[in-house]
């Protein structure tokens, strides 16, 4: 008896210890990590806007550069930085000191060209009744004919004479005009309203109209309206198009946005360091005087709004699964995309049946993951805002769960890269990430 109750000891011993190395091992089984550890996003409705953002400086619409077209020391200033001018006013003197002897010289010219004119008139007369009596008498033969010739060679030089000197005098007159000119050029008067941008020189100055005109002033035309040039790159040019409305910043106001429109983008291309860029000229409303020439102006141009959309994170678009992943799955690579593009979408899209094709650009393959199994699908994408892209057709909806990322556990080594068209996997922590 004693041996059998030893016997039952040892049986219950052995049941219960077999009993608690089962409950640990399904303990370790439901605590153990799922082979493949996925990110995911959620599929959802809302708005999309595409814009194309640029960088330009703000300037006035007509800018002019006022200069000197004679040289000299600048005597006076009538303006400074910030001061609103009229047409025709005096901004600047020049000394006029120069001008004005030159002014007298010329006078003096003129005169003295008058003069041997009115001189040599008198003289040409002479010669002229002095001929005319000559060739009376020698019809009479009273006179040698060498005589009558010598008479008639001095009234033909006389006259010409008088035509040199109405030449002189003509000349004279230039002379006299362009030393007027110049001494009234050296008053330097404003070609336009407007406000005054920039001052480049100082009373004193010596500025030199040689070679080129020296700029004294800058006038902005009116700052009551502006424009900005801006540089949009070659890849986003033709989403522009002129009366486009466009917003931009300013660091001057962070917190104010400005509204604009596009007059213009000019076929000037513009190549810097191998970029290609154009400028797209904005029309501003600056009725307020905040902005000021010279600022740098962030844009915006929106040339795609669309409402109510199904959105798919862009982030699911770049995800591919590798074949390391798929093995660790245990999915066919031949069976894991589904069959469908060109699709009826289940959110409304009206896409043609077998149009396109995974290779076309608007086409791409996502993978859904539903009840802890992934799949990939094909869809037709259309507006993207750089994170969100708007689902046309394909089997997607609202609320679906669509992977970005992807983590191998169990130590497993993926082979570096993804299938062929994928972006670079990226290293973050957590174990290798496809």
């Amino acid at each position: 008896m004693r041996w059998l109750k030893s016997k039952k000891l040892w049986a219950a011993v052995a049941f219960v210890g077999i009993a608690v190395a089962g409950t640990q091992f399904a303990l370790k089984r439901r605590a153990a990590k799922p082979p493949v550890q996925w990110e995911t996003a959620s599929v959802d409705r809302g708005r999309i806007v595409a814009r194309v953002t640029a960088t330009g400086i703000l300037s006035a619409l007509v800018t002019v550069q006022v200069g000197s077209q004679v040289s000299g020391s600048i005597q006076k200033l009538y303006a400074d930085f910030n001061s609103p001018v009229k047409k025709g006013q005096i901004i600047a003197k020049i000394d006029p000191r120069l001008f004005q002897a030159s002014l007298e010289n010329a006078r003096a010219n003129y005169a003295q060209a008058k003069a041997t004119l009115m001189k040599d008139q008198v003289q040409a007369r002479f010669t002229e009744r002095q001929s005319k009596r000559q060739g009376a008498l020698v019809k009479d033969k009273l006179i040698a004919a060498a005589d009558f010739d010598t008479a008639e060679s001095a009234a033909g030089t006389s006259a010409a004479q008088v035509e040199a000197d109405k030449a002189n005098v003509q000349q004279a007159r230039a002379i006299l005009h362009q030393a007027e000119v110049n001494l009234e050029l050296t008053s330097i008067v404003s070609p336009t309203d407007g406000v005054v941008i920039s001052r480049n020189v100082d009373v004193g100055q010596t500025v030199a109209a040689s070679l080129s005109a020296p700029i004294i002033f800058v006038i902005a035309e009116d700052l009551r309206k502006m424009q900005v040039d801006t540089s949009v790159a070659e890849a986003d040019v033709g989403k522009l198009t002129a009366g486009m409305d466009a917003t931009f910043v300013v660091d001057a106001y962070p917190g104010e946005r400005f509204k604009g429109k596009v007059r213009q983008i000019r076929n000037a291309a513009q190549t810097v360091q191998n970029v290609v860029t154009y400028d797209a000229v904005i029309d501003v409303d600056n009725s307020e005087l905040k902005l000021r020439p010279g600022m740098t102006a962030n844009v915006n141009f929106v040339f795609a709004n669309r409402d109510n959309v199904v959105r798919v994170p862009n982030a699911a678009l770049r995800f591919r699964a590798s074949p390391e992943l798929l093995a660790a799955l245990k999915i066919d690579t031949k069976k894991a995309k589904e069959s469908e593009p060109g699709a009826q979408a289940r959110t409304g899209g009206a896409g043609r049946p077998g149009a396109g094709g995974d290779n076309a650009p608007d086409r791409k393959t996502v993978w859904v993951l539903g009840g802890g199994v992934p799949r990939s699908t094909s869809i037709k994408t259309g507006t993207t805002d750089g994170t969100k892209t708007e689902v046309v057709e394909g089997a997607l909806g609202e609320g679906d769960l669509v992977i970005t990322d992807g983590t191998l556990t169990g130590g497993a080594k993926p082979a570096a890269g993804l299938l062929p068209g994928a972006p670079a996997p990226s290293r973050g922590g957590g174990g290798p990430r496809f």
